[in-house]
Formats: structure tokens, C-alpha cells, sequence
């Protein structure tokens, strides 16, 4: 049972695009798009170039803003407010997931590398407002993203979280490395599972995996 394997979880951190929500709801294209129109225009670049640097620094740097502030000073203030100014209404509220999630003992927060207003937008169009503790957002690390471990361990030491007590639900697997190093039980929701050593479970569907954490049988 998957439930013996989150027994001893009291510290619950989810990150939030293609997590909270189902990938189908394709936020992530109307922030990429808005983040190569801001590279463009930062930079003075095309949009082949823009989008190319994007990628590059999401690869090298874990964010396009960590590569823009470590490469070119980028304020990343405007920068959030702007890549994050998208519609929401592709995302319909989910009273299983929040019922869910509330019924987890111990402590529950959302840690994204977007901002924490985006997230809390995001948290309410999908009906989970209250159901958090806290959320926080890529500023809450310095601004320092995900994969760091530093960003980690700034965000974990702010909340308190218990990292032997805790778990950590992901998209994207890279960030899973720094949780499993801590001694985090580390799941990867994804549409397909990415074998690896730092992952302990895979779930294509949240809400169905957390049925299991609270006492289903594994499939």
C-alpha cells in the first residue's frame, strides 16, 4: 500500500503549474510565449533568438529568469508580473483534490518558481483557497529557483518544514533531486514515469494518488 509509504509524512509541499492543475489546461504555453515577447523586447533579440535563450536558461540556470538575472540584471519584479498576466479559464475547480489535500495530517503548502500571486490565482480558480497553509513563489527563495538546493532549503527553513517528515509532489523531475537528498519522499506527477533514483512514486493523476495516500491500494 502506498499509504505505508507516506506514514510518517507531516510536511506536504506541492509546486503548482502541471501539479495542481492537469497539464491539458496548457497555462505553461501562455506563460512561454509571454516570456519570449519579454526577452525579446529586454534584450532587443527576434523571436527565434528570444525563444532559443529561453530554453538555453531554463536549461543551464533551471529558470528563463535566473538565466536573464545572472546574464543581462534582469529586474525580475516586472518580469513576474508580467509573464504571469495570463487568462485562467481553462481551469475548472476540483472539490475531490481539495478534499483530499485537506484531509492530509500535518502541514500543507504550495512552493512554485513562478510568483506567489500568480499561484494564488491559480489555487483559487481551481477551488483549493484554504486548504493551504502557505504558499510560496520563486521570491521567497531570493529569487533563487528551483533545482538550487538553496532555494530549497531558503523556502523549507522559512516554513519550518521537517524535510525527514516530509514529501514533495513535482513535475518536473529535476526538482526532485534536492528533496530526495533531504530525505524527502519525492513523487513525480507527470503523464509518463521518469525512472530515476531520486524519484520514489510516479502518478499521472494527483488526485487519484492521494486517494492512495490516505489508504487506497496501489494499481
Amino acid at each position: 500500500m502506498i499509504s505505508a509509504s507516506f506514514s510518517h509524512v507531516r510536511h506536504w509541499v506541492f509546486d503548482l503549474d502541471n501539479t495542481l492543475y492537469p497539464p491539458q489546461a496548457r497555462l505553461f504555453d501562455q506563460i512561454e510565449t509571454r516570456m519570449t515577447a519579454y526577452v525579446m523586447d529586454a534584450l532587443g533579440v527576434p523571436r527565434a533568438e528570444a525563444d532559443r535563450l529561453r530554453r538555453r536558461y531554463w536549461a543551464l540556470h533551471g529558470t528563463t529568469l535566473a538565466g536573464l538575472m545572472a546574464e543581462h540584471g534582469v529586474d525580475p519584479v516586472p518580469y513576474l508580473e508580467d509573464v504571469h498576466d495570463i487568462s485562467l479559464d481553462h481551469l475548472e475547480p476540483d472539490p475531490r483534490l481539495a478534499a483530499l489535500i485537506r484531509g492530509l495530517p500535518g502541514r500543507k503548502i504550495v512552493y512554485t518558481n513562478g510568483s506567489a500571486p500568480y499561484a494564488e490565482r491559480v489555487v483559487a480558480a481551481r477551488g483549493l483557497s484554504g486548504v493551504f497553509d502557505a504558499i510560496y513563489g520563486v521570491e521567497h527563495a531570493g529569487y533563487r529557483p528551483k533545482p538550487e538546493t538553496g532555494a530549497f532549503e531558503a523556502v523549507f527553513a522559512r516554513d519550518g518544514v521537517q524535510t525527514e517528515a516530509a514529501a514533495m509532489f513535482e513535475d518536473d523531475s529535476r526538482n526532485l533531486q534536492a528533496p530526495h537528498a533531504m530525505g524527502m519522499r519525492t513523487v513525480h506527477v507527470a503523464p509518463e514515469p521518469e525512472p530515476a533514483a531520486h524519484i520514489h512514486h510516479h502518478t499521472a493523476d494527483l488526485a487519484d494518488f492521494l486517494s492512495q495516500v490516505a489508504g487506497g491500494e496501489t494499481r
